[in-house]
């Protein structure tokens, strides 16, 4: 099944430009050096109708709304969370219109999270999730458990365990793609579910050694050690210039940039199980 993968965020929890902040990349002209907050999007057709579009969202940040204007967007299918942290989660009120017809038809767009992250979604946005919530114009959507493997519309989506310092955090494949944002580790049972990659997306947030993130060095060495055909840097801080910093990569591996857009296969895992 072909699809595509489009990149509405490749910055950092503080985006690029970040504020205050006057230097090189901050001021570059160049539009791939300007960073939403970290989010994807896959699109597909229906496999029983071709005329229909499917459309799924990997976190709403900050940014969504000015994503989702960009891409034109007009439906949701659903969207799934990697995590809690605000750079992740504090769009979720704009799926508010989206929602919308979703109810019309008599139903709700899911969210697919992790227990810990539910319960955060929970207690940030009680208006809309509440049992007793009356606010007429929240958000119709509904929290769904996050399983090891969720099919949305013929479409599995594989959850890959990711250590974020040392919080678990979800990456998540599909087909011959995988997408982790966040990771500073990504433990050794998680390889086995990222074998025989097309396109691998992983975080890089700066050369300088960080707690809870990837370095460049650890994205490239992680690289070559899962061997996908492809792979896309993401969660970039602002000390890394696009043009810059591919200069400087093996040439299998890439700086992703918001608005990139590339074909996937969405038919199966094709992961070790």
């Amino acid at each position: 099944m072909d699809g595509r993968l489009i990149f509405l965020g490749t910055g950092t929890s503080m985006g690029v430009p970040t504020l205050g902040c006057t230097c090189p990349v901050c001021t570059s002209a160049d539009p791939r050096d300007f960073r939403r907050r970290p989010s994807v999007m896959l699109r597909w057709k229906d496999a029983a109708d071709n005329d229909v579009e499917r459309i799924v969202v990997i976190d709403t940040g900050p940014d969504f709304r000015f994503q989702a204007l960009d891409q034109k967007l007009r439906r949701l299918d659903a969207v799934f969370y990697t995590h809690g942290h605000a750079d992740h989660i504090l769009g979720l009120d704009d799926l508010r219109p989206l929602s919308f017809a979703v109810a019309r038809e008599g139903g709700q767009i899911p969210l697919y999270a992790a227990a810990d992250t539910i319960a955060i979604l929970e207690r940030i946005y009680d208006y809309t999730f509440a049992p007793d919530a009356t606010y007429p114009t929240r958000a119709r959507v509904k929290l769904e458990p996050l399983a090891e493997t969720t099919a949305v519309h013929g479409v599995e989506f594989q959850r890959v365990p990711i250590l974020h310092g040392t919080m678990e955090i979800s990456g998540f494949r599909f087909g011959n793609t995988a997408y982790l944002t966040d990771a500073s580790t990504i433990p050794e049972s998680s390889f086995a579910l990222l074998e025989g990659l097309e396109h691998l997306v992983l975080p890089a947030l700066r050369h300088k050694p960080h707690p809870s993130h990837a370095t460049v060095q650890q994205a490239v060495a992680w690289a070559e050690r899962i061997g996908a055909r492809h792979t896309w840097l993401t969660h970039i801080a602002h000390e890394l210039g696009h043009e810059q910093t591919n200069t400087m990569l093996p040439d299998t591996v890439r700086m992703a940039y918001d608005g990139l857009e590339l074909p996937i296969d969405l038919s199966s895992t094709g992961s070790a199980r």
